[in-house]
């Protein structure tokens, strides 16, 4: 935005002044407010033109100040065109510390970007995991297509950032990119995290996520219902790869274990737990938080069904996992082979674990929070949110109870 502003040369007479050179300031004022500084020279007031902001006279002296003057308002110039080109907010103390060299260093959203992702890659496996490092790609992807299309650059000053960028951004995700509300959200989070980097730091002096809320809802986690599980259980499998990706998923099924989880399980993860049973003891690779698990019967006879398996022995892994791509391929074959309509993938055996294992069968959310190793409530929270029999099964409990309470009440 072309921000003009004044520029005054003006005397300024100390407070002790009776007589003598006067020291000459310079008066910035962009949009009415106004930044000082002296001007390092000196005029004697009756040799002073306040309309001109210039030294009367023809003599030499008269002419190296006015000269020095007009190099001055040059350079009062060309610091407010240097805020212009570089996309800052022109103010009359921005254009002052350009001028005096105590302009702060101009930091732009897009390199700041790209400084966090190149400092992720070298923590992969270290705190992060390369398909949350691909998330964080893509969102660069769509912050350059999105500046490129609304403001005709590849780059902008973190300062320019405000509500409306955010509200546009969101707006270009879901219309641009064809990207759903939960998928925008994930975008807007990342750049939020961008933000918070340079609020921690200083740089950024308002919150332009202040006042935005993002819209999107979470989507309604797909999982098996006991009659689907014991047919993907019981079906006759004739072919050896079904039998073993159909194994590997009942098994997370009864666990909990999300792919990556169960992929990297080790032998030496299985332990005796408090009750004097097998548990699972192991770390979750996504949030790095521990998760024990008692092993239920039908987890455990699976276990046994691979202790021999040659892939297992050599590598010391609980179970031959194959990729999740192939895994998921499979698991579509399964599917059809059982007349299951859903669309079953991997990490479906993780919600129906949740749901139609331990949450419609009475246990508290909080044991199965702790089981999927959720670091917040609210995360398992959601799984209850879609339990219609488990709500049916609480009510029933309650009409009974109201009933005994009733006819207790007609005896007396």
């Amino acid at each position: 935005m072309n921000t003009n502003f004044t520029l005054l040369f003006y005397l300024k007479k100390p407070k002790a002044w009776i007589k003598g050179p006067v020291p000459i300031y310079t008066r910035i004022t962009v949009n009415g407010k106004r930044s000082e500084l002296s001007a390092g020279r000196e005029c004697e007031p009756d040799r002073w033109n306040s309309n001109a902001g210039r030294c009367i006279g023809t003599k030499e002296s008269a002419r190296m100040l006015n000269a020095y003057l007009d190099t001055l308002q040059l350079r009062v110039r060309h610091a407010h065109q240097i805020l212009l080109e570089s996309g800052q907010t022109v103010t009359s103390e921005n254009i002052k510390n350009q001028l005096c060299g105590k302009a702060e260093k101009n930091r732009y959203l897009m390199q700041l970007f790209k400084e966090h992702n190149q400092r992720m890659e070298t923590l992969i496996g270290n705190g992060f995991e390369s398909n949350t490092l691909k998330g964080y790609k893509t969102s660069i992807k769509h912050l350059t297509a999105f500046l490129k299309t609304n403001y005709g650059r590849n780059d902008i000053e973190i300062q320019s950032l405000n509500h409306a960028f955010i509200v546009d951004f969101e707006y270009y995700l879901k219309s641009a990119c064809k990207c759903s509300g939960v998928s925008a959200a994930k975008y807007i989070k990342h750049l939020k995290k961008i933000v918070n980097h340079c609020l921690a730091n200083h740089w950024l002096k308002v919150n332009p996520f202040l006042k935005f809320k993002s819209t999107a809802k979470a989507t309604e986690r797909t999982f098996l219902t006991q009659p689907e599980l014991d047919e993907i259980v019981h079906k006759k499998l004739t072919i050896e790869r079904l039998c073993q990706v159909r194994d590997i998923f009942v098994f997370c099924c009864y666990t909990g274990l999300s792919y990556a989880d169960v992929q990297k399980l080790r032998r030496i993860e299985i332990g005796t737990g408090i009750d004097g049973e097998k548990w699972i003891f192991t770390t979750r690779q996504k949030t790095d938080t521990s998760s024990r698990i008692p092993l239920l019967p039908r987890a455990l006879a699976i276990i046994k069904r691979y202790d021999n398996h040659p892939q297992c022995d050599v590598k010391g892994l609980l179970l031959p996992v194959l990729s999740n791509q192939k895994m998921n391929a499979y698991l579509k074959e399964i599917a059809d082979l059982c007349d299951i309509k859903k669309h079953l993938t991997f990490h479906l055996a993780r919600h129906t674990f949740a749901t139609t294992v331990t949450l419609s069968n009475g246990v508290p959310i909080e044991t199965v929070s702790k089981m999927l190793g959720h670091t917040l409530l609210k995360t398992t929270q959601h799984y209850a949110k879609i339990l219609d029999v488990k709500v049916s099964d609480d009510m029933k409990a309650l009409k009974k109870k109201l009933s005994l309470s009733q006819n207790k009440s007609k005896a007396i």
